[in-house]
């Protein structure tokens, strides 16, 4: 559990894929490595999604960090263990679900919005809190959250871009979860991987920068 932590410390950034199909899935996911984002959430929203992440386990391996998103049940959470997920993560947070993530053996991250719901997701024992819808509130909102809550380790997911990731990590982030500001719907059936790639590229770019400025500080 602490090495898949540590995993997505590294990392930074985790890609939202929700595809109209496995193939469109899979076809971004190649566009996102190839753009430099090996942080891959492949969720139940694409359709075969186990079988979307047992390929891109074959495909990769070790080069990735993959993970299923939108848990919504204890199968979805078991489908996604054998299919290779190293990571879970569930929209919202509910105590049985919870324990049924938690069962697997991998990382869980389930949603929270609220401080009540922040305090019962650490309850049920989730291991990241994952701030979402985080664009409603936006950075200052998880800035304040830190102020309660100064140990949870939060994910915030929605509303991200290159242009904000500084100041989501500056206001407590451990890692960012990026969707249609990443991998938007009108790419996905358009099929403009070269627009995934260019917009992986320029995540990672925006996350080196952060490793620059805290070398010169």
């Amino acid at each position: 559990m602490q090495n898949s932590l540590s995993r997505l410390l590294s990392i930074r950034v985790l890609a939202v894929l929700r595809a109209p199909s496995a193939e469109g899935a899979l076809r971004a996911a190649d566009a996102l490595v190839a753009g430099g984002v090996t942080g891959l959430e492949i969720t139940y929203s694409t359709p075969d999604a186990p079988a979307v992440i047992r390929e891109l386990s074959a495909r990769y391996g070790d080069a990735v960090y993959l993970g299923a998103g939108t848990v919504t049940t204890a199968e979805d959470a078991l489908r996604a263990a054998d299919a290779g997920a190293a990571f879970l993560v569930s929209p919202g947070t509910r105590p049985e679900l919870t324990a049924a993530m938690k069962a697997t053996g991998l990382l869980v991250m389930t949603g929270a919005l609220t401080p009540s719901e922040i305090m019962a997701a650490m309850e049920y024992g989730t291991d990241v809190v994952k701030i979402f819808p985080a664009s409603l509130g936006g950075p200052a909102f998880l800035r304040s959250l830190r102020g309660p809550f100064p140990a949870v380790p939060f994910m915030p997911t929605g509303g991200v871009t290159p242009g904000n990731i500084g100041a989501w990590f500056d206001a407590g982030a451990i890692a960012v979860g990026a969707g249609s500001d990443l991998v938007s719907a009108a790419d996905l059936v358009a099929g403009r991987y070269d627009n995934i790639e260019r917009l992986a590229a320029q995540f990672m770019s925006a996350s080196a920068r952060l490793d620059s400025a805290k070398a010169r500080a």
